[in-house]
């Protein structure tokens, strides 16, 4: 494994106090980008402006693209015209683009307009692209070659255009037209003869996306065929760009992140938690929470129906709480559990009927286990008629939680929601409702009210 030094912020504001220019280019030449991205955060923005500046044309590029959004903009406001106009030069294509996408509008078409037309052009198509699609992911800078060509000379392109591409793990085969025939690992070429031909190693078997597919289809073919770089078809199959493996991580992560913020009922947040105005984070959580008072208004409905059953036994209170969140609990597990194989593709929409077969033999297990302790506790507070409502409920509502959980999922996805948005206080609120009806119901019943 390789290590490097990092930077120590007090050597760098020596070197700045002192004027070092030269030194100080020297030094942080020889840091990984990333490193520099952690040491500017910690530099006033004066300090940051002037180590930025010292950086060379190429890493201070890459340095910015490890920035957050929010000091990309903050740096980009303090350079000049000529300065951002070399920055936005050395930027990779996919970086400059998701750097436009984060930018208010009219700052974006300032920027626009100091790129070089060929640049132009290029940010242009990809901008096109829909919101959150590959297109908007993808990067134009690839290495091709035809199938005709022999190996030396396949081999004599790659060193010539390898240079500007984002990768060269993969190298792709088209025709006349940029149409992709196929995608062919490099070491291929390095161990094949150089009198051979590109076609002599095809087998026309890759794996391609559309320009137009969602990148969470990205993430999911990554993943499954563990591959360095995907290449990026329009509808005419003609290879427009690739997505690469280091893009699609930072895409796994907002994904993930999102889902995180939809399974506790909260509309999916960008940028830093402690950035985020208080003003937006209101207006991200209140609609959930409002829609969710009225849902759980039909729980003190059932309550309020069930009285005369209350009155009778007054200690059915006591349970009550234990009861509708046992329900919840394991209406939240089931949940979490299937939105999570939804998001790993582990399970399909055509699952459904499977995934309920495992489902009810692990919620009846599960609230038969809960059921016993239940009753134990019925016992010994009440006594054996009330601890009998009270284990035949937990079974019954585990049960009806756990199925719940399970299917809410599978129901959102077929209307075309996220999934994500059925665990949580949904799931909760829902078993809460069912929980309620299902144990004065049983208590109704079972003590001939």
């Amino acid at each position: 494994m390789t290590t490097f030094p990092t930077p120590r912020f007090d050597e760098v504001q020596a070197l700045i106090a002192e004027q070092r220019w030269l030194d100080l280019r020297e030094q942080l030449s020889r840091w990984p980008a990333p490193e520099i991205a952690d040491l500017l955060l910690e530099l006033s923005a004066a300090e940051r402006m002037l180590v930025f500046r010292v950086l060379p044309r190429s890493l201070a590029g890459e340095v910015f693209s490890y920035l957050e959004h929010d000091d990309q903009y903050e740096l980009l406001t303090s350079l000049s015209l000529d300065e951002t106009r070399l920055l936005l030069a050395n930027l990779s294509p996919d970086d400059r683009t998701q750097l436009f996408e984060e930018l208010p509008g009219q700052v974006t078409q300032k920027l626009l307009n100091l790129l070089s037309p060929e640049d132009l052009r290029e940010a242009r198509q990809l901008l096109g692209y829909p919101e959150e699609s590959v297109g908007r992911l993808m990067t134009p800078d690839y290495v091709a070659v035809r199938p005709n060509w022999t190996i030396a000379r396949a081999l004599e392109h790659i060193r010539l255009r390898g240079r500007d591409s984002e990768t060269i793990d993969i190298i792709y085969v088209t025709d006349e037209q940029w149409r992709l025939l196929d995608a062919i690992e490099l070491h291929r070429f390095i161990l094949a003869e150089p009198t051979q031909t590109v076609r002599s190693l095809m087998d026309e078997s890759y794996v391609a996306l559309s320009a137009f597919d969602d990148r969470e289809r990205a993430v999911e073919a990554l993943r499954r065929y563990s591959l360095p770089a995907l290449p990026v078809v329009d509808s005419d199959g003609v290879l427009v760009g690739i997505v690469t493996f280091d893009d699609l991580i930072d895409v796994a992560e907002e994904e993930v992140t999102e889902d995180f913020h939809r399974s506790a009922a909260v509309e999916p947040l960008r940028g830093n938690y402690l950035e985020i105005p208080v003003i937006e984070l209101v207006q991200k959580r209140v609609p959930w929470l409002v829609g969710l008072v009225f849902v759980n208004v039909f729980s003190g409905a059932v309550i309020a129906a069930y009285e005369e059953t209350i009155a009778a036994v007054i200690a059915l209170v006591f349970f009550l709480p234990l009861l509708i969140d046992s329900a919840g609990n394991a209406g939240s597990q089931s949940a979490t559990l299937t939105v999570r194989a939804f998001a790993t593709g582990d399970i399909e929409e055509g699952d459904w009927w499977r995934l309920l077969t495992k489902e009810l033999l692990v919620a009846v297990l599960l609230g038969g286990a809960m059921a016993i302790a239940v009753g134990l506790l019925g016992v010994i507070r009440v006594g054996w008629e009330v601890a009998g409502i009270v284990s035949l409920t937990m079974l019954v509502v585990v049960l009806m939680g756990s199925l719940v959980g399970m299917s809410l999922p599978f129901i959102l996805r077929r209307l075309g929601f996220d999934p994500a948005a059925a665990s949580g206080p949904l799931v909760t609120s829902l078993a809460d409702i069912g929980g309620v009806l299902i144990y004065f119901s049983i208590a109704t019943w079972l003590l001939g009210l």
